[in-house]
């Protein structure tokens, strides 16, 4: 049977007076009205992820599920993960502007669903909804500044986007903590909802540009969709997680089949899902030769390692001020501001860096190693601890993660086609979300288990059990206690972070260790030049350039 008129029609038709435009010939003007658009959905989502890391404690304890905080991060991180890698195939195949307008309206329902959730349960739903559509946010907008800024000039761009990430970041502590402080914390979802509304209208009216390759009918575009991909690739994370979550919320023991068994599918899922990348997909959601180039395979593992730890510190850093200095939600998010800080001053001296001398090796190199340091002082933390340790200990963290992410995309990009370039930020994308989502539930397990062996042994006798089970269940409740309870419990924890931590260090450590053999090429500063620069690579006259080209 033909197709009919509907299926031949493009998914967003423009009128007879809009032609497509070249999007690497745009009028300023338009060129920056884009980028404000897509990057108003980057702070949101920045925005979203660090409210959420203070509100853990009040929104698991409103529900008495204290014990499930970390499935408030892993809910999120989990699907962001599972389709962050969709939106750099979809926007090829459906455009950016379609493809941004669907992360929109999923992070726009999963938040509304979070600000009226009735239970726990429906407010995990709501963060699963709402990362579907938070990764697209940020993976769709670096792909946005890509089709439009040269690639020497592209590192600044990104660090002019990573200054809305800086402000979402920063500002989701703090404002998180007092929202929930003084109007509770479902406001602090709610709130979100009109802003959000505003940059959907943004986008739908600014971004209309086409790009090559982009599909015609609806039934070319849904033909597309690499769907067995996606599916290996949910049960594969989604596996992983429900082991880690198992161990960690019911302490049951590596022997568990609710363990063992999650983990064994998670290894089959993984397998499954690299054959049908490699074998059957004719447009794979993640092209594995992708990762047999050099840049491609360790700027990805530097991605996963530099947000494992980074998103590690988001969530259990502001918990070490909550829980065993007993701060308010407030406060406790406000020692999250100088990562705000560091975050916006970090990817800006990569762009600047980048624009000015065109080598981006040295630069990854050194600022990878900027975590060691952080994580170092992080060990050290106590309840005696003063300003430098409280306040600006976790400055090299956010510089260093912000340098990286900033500056491993140039080198990624530099080193594929164009026509690769969406799915090769995807796959950054993929990488990042999936560290941080391995991150989020190695650390609350690392947690519960070091904090479930302290708390045995610091309290004993008679209603021990149910104690130790308050205070797992719901952390808020430690000022209850009695005294000598009171400090067991802040002892406990602390012993718990400082665990966290080294975890992290060790991480950090090898997160260091792959920026080493990433190899530099030419950054060229016009459309032209990358355009010659990728022929004469293609054809084997030009070679990459600086110290790790070997």
């Amino acid at each position: 049977m033909a197709p009919s008129d509907d299926e031949r029609s493009p998914l967003l038709q423009s009128r007879p007076s809009e032609e497509p435009e070249d999007p690497t010939k745009l009028p300023k003007g338009r060129r920056n009205a884009i980028l404000v658009a897509v990057w108003l959905g980057v702070f949101l989502g920045a925005l979203d992820g660090t409210i959420v890391a203070t509100l853990i404690s009040d929104v698991s304890s409103s529900f008495k599920k204290s014990n499930q905080a970390g499935l408030l991060g892993t809910s999120y991180l989990l699907s962001t993960a599972t389709f962050t890698p969709l939106y750099g195939r979809l926007a090829d195949i459906i455009g950016r502007r379609a493809a941004l307008l669907i992360a929109l309206a999923l992070f726009t329902s999963g938040t509304a669903l979070c600000g009226f959730a009735p239970s726990m349960v429906s407010l995990l739903i709501g963060r699963l909804i709402a990362g579907m559509g938070g990764g697209g946010l940020m993976a769709v907008s670096s792909i946005v500044a890509s089709d439009l800024i040269p690639l020497k000039q592209r590192a600044l761009f990104q660090g002019l986007a990573n200054l809305f990430f800086g402000a979402g970041s920063g500002l989701g502590g703090p404002l998180g903590g007092f929202i929930s402080d003084r109007y509770g914390w479902r406001t602090a979802f709610i709130g979100q909802l009109p802003v959000l509304l505003l940059a959907t209208f943004l986008v739908f009216r600014n971004l209309r540009y086409r790009i090559p390759g982009q599909g015609k009918s609806k039934r070319e575009m849904a033909r597309r969709i690499d769907y067995l991909g996606s599916l290996t690739l949910v049960i594969s994370l989604g596996s992983l997680l429900f082991a880690l979550s198992f161990k960690n919320d019911r302490s049951l023991p590596w022997s568990s089949p609710f363990v063992w068994a999650p983990l064994i599918a998670f290894v089959v899922a993984t397998i499954a899902f690299v054959l049908v990348e490699a074998y059957y997909s004719p447009e794979p959601v993640m092209p594995l030769r992708l990762l047999k180039d050099r840049n491609g395979l360790f700027v990805a593992l530097a991605n996963f390692t530099v947000s494992f730890v980074s998103f590690s510190i988001l969530y259990f850093y502001p918990q070490f001020f909550e829980i065993v200095k007993q701060k308010s939600a407030s406060e406790a998010g406000a020692h999250l501001l100088p990562n705000s800080i560091a975050l916006s001053a970090g990817s800006l001296f990569a762009g600047f860096v980048i624009r000015k001398t065109g080598r981006y090796y040295w630069l990854i190199a050194i600022t990878s190693a900027f975590p060691i340091f952080a994580l170092t002082s992080f060990v050290f933390l106590d309840e005696k601890s003063g300003w430098f340790l409280s306040w600006l200990s976790i400055l090299p963290s956010g510089f260093g993660f912000a340098s990286v992410i900033t500056a491993g995309l140039i080198a990624l990009i530099a080193s594929v086609d164009r026509s690769d370039m969406a799915t090769a930020t995807g796959l950054t994308y993929l990488f990042r979300y999936v560290g941080q989502v391995v991150g989020v539930a190695c650390s609350a397990s690392m947690l519960q288990a070091v904090l479930t062996s302290e708390l045995k042994h610091r309290i004993t006798g008679p209603g021990a059990a149910k104690t130790i089970d308050q205070i797992r269940h719901v952390a808020t409740s430690i000022p209850s206690l009695p005294p000598a309870i009171q400090q067991a419990a802040r002892d406990s924890y602390r012993y718990a972070l400082r665990a966290v931590f080294l975890l992290n260090l060790g991480v950090a450590v090898a997160c260091f260790l792959t920026t080493l053999p990433i190899r530099e090429y030419p950054l060229p500063g016009s459309f032209e030049e990358e355009e010659q620069h990728r022929r004469q690579r293609n054809s084997g006259t030009s070679t990459p350039s600086g110290a790790a080209q070997a």
